[in-house]
């Protein structure tokens, strides 16, 4: 296209991107799945995805689909559920192939003994939960011949039933008799039970933490006296009185993932938990539920949206009254006692921490030589706000800043965090430093006091201590009192054993899961035969 009052001398060579090609290449070429960004809520109205017409979204071509063995083509075979696919690999009659297939079945065998027969080999790696990951990785080395190897596992019955939790238990024993040693940090005490030597930490957590409290075998822990001994020798209850519903939420029939047209109500002002079996439904029926119902707030242990910046002070919102305060007694200007703003070491920028690049490595951070760390300009640490610096404050714990200060703008939300377990953390810990739990647990202590609207925890027991869930189960009633739903993703005991409510899920996991197998009260649960959990709350009372 000729350019109007272009110089003829001059014609123009280069190349312009059209609209349509520079979307293509920004959004649906990416290899991320996921647009985030100001740009997200946009891409959704425009673009609509669905399985590729040629492929049925098996990504082979045609020429692969058509190679079959007894009618069924190696999509068929991923798309089925990995017990489903044992069952059919079993009927395979090939002498050419035995050693290939002995294989596969030992690989098979070893998902299914795991507790994932339910997955299929077509999902998606990015849509598996933390402790589906875990267990994954566990399988690779289940039909290794190697041994004296070390094995670490970071709590590994994260998202497991008390059901799925013997089968791991089994593995971990089978993985330590091959010659191997195995170290797991755990709080699941059906986990620790099986252990030979038990290592506990604490008393407390943060700073009252770091000290080996006991050493030993599962029964000299429980005669230790420690929080852990503690813990395991408490004797366990149902909930004394029920409450009952001010009104329902309906989830109507659901045939998300593996439900089977599910319909169930759910009542309000009350706690309810919804249990199963890993791969029964749970999270489909909360899915469901979030879809039909709009207005619920979600608590799960996803990342905090924020910045290398973002910290407790700035999440929670004190971290303005904080400057505010500095500025005040000391008559200058907040901005100095921001290292975001006017305040930030030079140097660092306010980050603390000089970033190196090393191209194909990862970069290498190392601490400021010139603010030591603290991201601020050395001259403003001379201002004091009751003999302490800006840095004093940003490293004092919640606990230790809640007695520092004086104002309720600061004191209140301070006050939450230390309700929900966070007394430990500094103000200062950057928010990407923290646990799944300890970011659920931080989300929950902003919505302390609302009154009036439905919350969706998605297992909050996930890395806590059995004391620390005492604590949580009194802030789950707290928020119940204040006339709040409350609805947990669950498979701990001490949660479903102080439920108002229980949706029970199953009775398996995959296909054979996916239907409403009790709905009721913790007394009737424990009568049902059909139910696993009903099972295993009956043992947990009378362990």
């Amino acid at each position: 296209m000729k350019l109007p009052n272009a110089d003829p001398r001059f014609p123009k060579t280069g190349t312009y991107e059209g609209i349509l090609p520079r979307f293509e290449r920004t959004f649906l070429k990416k290899e991320s799945k996921e647009i985030t960004g100001k740009n997200a809520s946009r891409y959704r109205e425009v673009v609509k995805q669905d399985a590729c017409p040629e492929c049925n979204g098996s990504r082979l071509n045609s020429e692969v689909l058509t190679c079959k063995i007894k009618g069924k083509n190696i999509a068929d075979c991923c798309n089925m559920q990995v017990d489903e696919l044992l069952a059919f690999i079993r009927t395979i009659d090939n002498n050419s192939v035995e050693p290939l297939l002995n294989a596969l079945i030992d690989n098979l065998e070893n998902l299914v003994s795991i507790g994932l027969g339910y997955l299929t080999l077509s999902r998606e790696a990015s849509s598996l939960s933390g402790g589906e990951s875990q267990r994954i990785k566990l399988v690779r080395h289940l039909g290794s011949s190697l041994t004296d190897l070390t094995y670490i596992f970071d709590e590994p019955s994260v998202g497991l039933h008390p059901h799925d939790v013997q089968r791991l238990n089994k593995l971990l024993v089978e993985l330590r008799d091959k010659g191997n040693t195995v170290l797991i940090i755990e709080h699941d005490p059906d986990v620790i039970a099986i252990a030979d030597h038990i290592v506990d930490l604490g008393i407390g957590a943060g700073r009252k933490g770091g000290n080996i409290v006991y050493e030993g075998n599962f029964e000299g822990l429980k005669k230790s006296g420690t929080p852990t001994g503690q813990y395991l020798n408490r004797k366990n209850h149902l909930k004394d009185e029920y409450r009952r519903a001010s009104g329902y939420l309906y989830v109507k029939n659901s045939t998300l993932h593996n439900l089977k047209n599910v319909s169930v109500q759910i009542p309000k002002e009350v706690l309810s938990v919804i249990t199963g079996v890993a791969g029964s439904g749970k999270s489909s029926l909360v899915k469901s539920l979030t879809d039909q119902c709009k207005d619920i707030v979600v608590i799960d242990q996803s990342a905090i949206r924020g910045s290398k910046r973002s910290s407790i002070a700035t999440y929670t919102g004190i971290l303005d009254a904080i400057r505010a305060s500095f500025a005040k007694e000391n008559n200058v200007r907040q901005a100095l006692f921001s290292n975001n703003s006017e305040g930030a070491c030079p140097e660092c920028k306010g980050l603390g921490v000089i970033s190196t690049d090393l191209a194909f490595l990862d970069a290498v951070e190392v601490r400021c030589e010139r603010c030591n760390g603290s991201g601020f300009k050395p001259e403003v640490l001379q201002y004091k706000l009751y003999g302490k610096s800006i840095t004093d404050v940003m490293a004092m714990t919640v606990r230790e800043a809640k007695a520092f200060f004086k104002d309720r703008k600061i004191t209140e939300p301070l006050g939450r965090l230390c309700e929900v377990g966070l007394g430990y953390q500094t103000l200062g810990q950057p928010l990407d430093t923290f646990s799944g739990g300890e970011r659920q647990r931080l989300k929950l202590a902003n919505e302390l006091g609302n009154k009036g609207s439905v919350y969706v925890f998605d297992e909050p027991t996930t890395g806590l201590h059995g004391s620390d869930i005492s604590r949580l189960l009194e802030l789950f009633e707290k928020l119940t009192d204040d006339r709040n739903t409350v609805i947990i993703i669950e498979h701990n005991m001490d949660i479903i054993s102080q439920a108002d409510w229980i949706i029970d899920m199953g009775p398996g996991a995959g296909k054979d899961g996916g239907r409403v197998i009790f709905e009721g009260c913790s007394e009737d649960l424990i009568a049902n035969k059909v139910s696993q959990t009903g099972k295993y709350l009956n043992a947990y009372l009378h362990r």
